[in-house]
């Protein structure tokens, strides 16, 4: 998932000559359309697995078993269904390509590819115990990673690693904290929330720390009676309902059942901050950045130093968020970076059909935001964001995923998945039933004394491309060129830019909609050939390709393999990847990506 990265954002190198030739060229062998059991990368490039679910932390860590798993061992242990990746250096504030941490998202469990014996109906079959390893497999994974001649890259052992996961304790900040909507039985000061799930994409600060999303955390909660109708009505548009979903935490744990815990829900749903640097401080959920189910939190600096973060909310007819912070970011000011996501102000975006995009604010007491909408503080703003965003006219869009800051620029490229249910398209959503998705760019203004305003109301926007096949007229594709057919692709989901200023897509849903392995593909962003997309890699059957990342040198890729072998089960799967070891299932795993000869990656 995207990220502006500090590197980028206080370095002042100039790009090197070879960075310059291939900024204009993406140089690789394309990956063919398929779909089979294996991963397949380009030509030229190792693709090694780094770690995946059940590997220890550290070296003296459990060994994995997946038909002895216990709570214990899981919080030990990498956990499932990796998805956003974050590099950061060692040491901090350097641009070390060669060693650093790494932060590692893991949005959610499967419990029948988890445990023997479980099948597809599984809800009423998960036991407590293994409920307790699930809430240990989500959340965070912080390890030490290093690259040497002999091994590549590699977890080393070191004081760094930790989880954080759906029973950790994190605080809660910002204008929602304390408040009468978030507190609970375990909680009544509001300020203390368990855990962090649904950890989909995330982003990376100016100063170094790691920021993860909460996305679909209406599937952890069941609402098996009758509470409060505001709550009640809050909830249905998170998309709780009766009964379990995915899970059936409720059933053991009471702060899942939303009619015994109303207020349970309300915690969640939030851009989670962890230093990755300093494992004794405890996460903090910034609630200034507002609820939703948020994919993504791009981060970057206004033309002023103040900070910006970009966040979709991923669901059908859902908003784009910006948030900026009121006070700048200093960098020679170190204690103040720990309130700089804690009072700024939130806007939602509102697209014309003239190619302008306007920031609508979400601050109480403007527009509808009053008490006369059951409004009465920018608490229930923030924590009812998606009301407020509809009712002051916010643009519902394709499924609003990750987003990417192209720093030389500004442009900002958003990717939206699709959506299979709009009956009426606009102009940022041109096609009704979009099964395949399509990326917008937003260009921001530049101030007149240099630098781009991050933070203006009106930027302008264009559609960078309709994704699908250009073949088939009934898909209404568009790139900005001729794409091969092993290039082009459908619902594009996490995007990474490289240092050269390329775009790097990853897709989710892909083999749904035509058929073809989830995929990486990569196209420049201007220049003759940008919005062509070339396929670099294919995932292994039932799986999600997520969490592209860099290093500053931007010769390694770290990338998730989620949920290979999805809808099969542990005794039955439909691949073994990465280990094709009988005794064990399909596992998640990260890898990194690395050029054989050692030069620029895509050159």
């Amino acid at each position: 998932a995207a990220s502006t990265l500090p590197w980028a954002v206080q370095a002042k190198d100039k790009p090197s000559k070879e960075a310059k030739e291939t900024v204009e060229a993406l140089r690789f062998t394309e990956v063919e359309r398929l779909l089979d059991k294996q991963l397949h990368v380009a030509p030229g490039y190792d693709a090694k697995v780094l770690i995946r679910w059940g590997d220890p932390l550290r070296p003296t860590g459990p060994t994995f078993d997946p038909k002895n798993q216990s709570e214990q061992k899981q919080e030990r242990q990498f956990g499932y269904n990796n998805d956003f990746t974050a590099f950061f250096p060692l040491p901090a504030g350097s641009r070390n390509s060669a060693h650093g941490l790494l932060g590692v998202n893991h949005e959610y469990t499967i419990p029948p590819l988890m445990f023997s014996g479980l099948e597809m109906d599984y809800l009423d079959s998960v036991s407590e115990e293994q409920m307790r390893v699930e809430q240990a497999a989500h959340g965070v994974s912080i390890i030490e990673v290093k690259r040497d001649s002999e091994q590549g890259w590699h977890p080393v052992d070191g004081t760094y690693a930790r989880r954080v996961t759906a029973t950790t304790p994190i605080l809660l900040s910002g204008p929602v904290a304390g408040h009468e909507r978030v507190k609970t039985q375990l909680d009544p000061s509001g300020k203390r929330v368990f855990g962090t799930f649904a950890n989909c994409a995330g982003g990376i600060t100016p100063w170094g720390t790691y920021l993860t999303c909460e996305e679909n955390i209406d599937k952890y909660f069941a609402q098996t009676g009758e509470i409060d109708p505001r709550e009640r009505d809050n909830h249905k548009r998170m998309g709780i309902k009766p009964g379990g979903q995915w899970y059936s935490w409720y059933k053991f744990d009471r702060r899942f059942n939303a009619s015994r815990e109303p207020n349970e829900p309300n915690r969640f749903g939030w851009i989670v901050e962890i230093d990755p640097y300093n494992p004794q401080l405890p996460p903090v959920k910034r609630t200034a950045l507002g609820r939703c189910k948020h994919e993504c939190a791009t981060t970057t600096l206004d033309h002023n130093n103040h900070v910006v973060v970009y966040s979709g909310d991923d669901e059908y007819f859902q908003y784009l968020y910006r948030f900026v912070s009121a006070k700048p970011y200093d960098p020679e000011a170190p204690s103040s970076h720990l309130r700089l996501l804690d009072e700024g102000t939130l806007s939602v975006a509102q697209f014309d059909d003239e190619g302008n995009v306007r920031w609508l604010p979400l601050v109480h007491g403007t527009g509808k935001l009053t008490s006369e909408h059951g409004f009465d503080s920018q608490a229930d703003v923030l924590i009812e964001a998606r009301r407020a965003s509809e009712l002051i006219g916010a643009t519902p869009m394709d499924r609003p995923e990750d987003i990417a800051v192209y720093e030389k620029t500004g442009e900002v490229f958003v990717a939206l998945t699709k959506n299979g249910k709009r009956t009426d398209s606009s102009a940022a959503n041109p096609r009704t039933e979009n099964h395949h998705g399509h990326i917008v760019r937003l260009t921001p203004p530049k101030h007149v004394n240099g630098g781009i305003k991050h933070s203006a109301d009106t930027f302008k926007w264009d559609i960078f491309l309709l994704a699908g096949d250009p073949d088939a007229q009934a898909h209404g594709a568009k790139y900005g060129g001729e794409v091969s057919d092993a290039g082009w692709l459908s619902c594009p989901d996490n995007l990474a830019m490289d240092p050269h200023g390329r775009l790097w897509i990853t897709t989710d849903g892909q083999e749904d909609a035509n058929g073809a392995a989830e995929g990486l593909y990569a196209t420049q962003t201007h220049g003759d050939a940008q919005g062509v997309t070339k396929c670099f890699l294919r995932g292994p059957l039932g799986c999600e390709v997520t969490g592209p990342n860099f290093t500053p040198d931007g010769q390694t890729l770290f990338l998730s393999i989620q949920h290979p072998g999805e809808g099969s089960t542990f005794d039955a799967p439909a691949t073994r990847w990465p280990d094709f070891d009988e005794s064990l299932p399909p596992r998640p795993a990260v890898l990194a990506i690395t050029k054989k000869d050692d030069g620029s990656f895509g050159a």
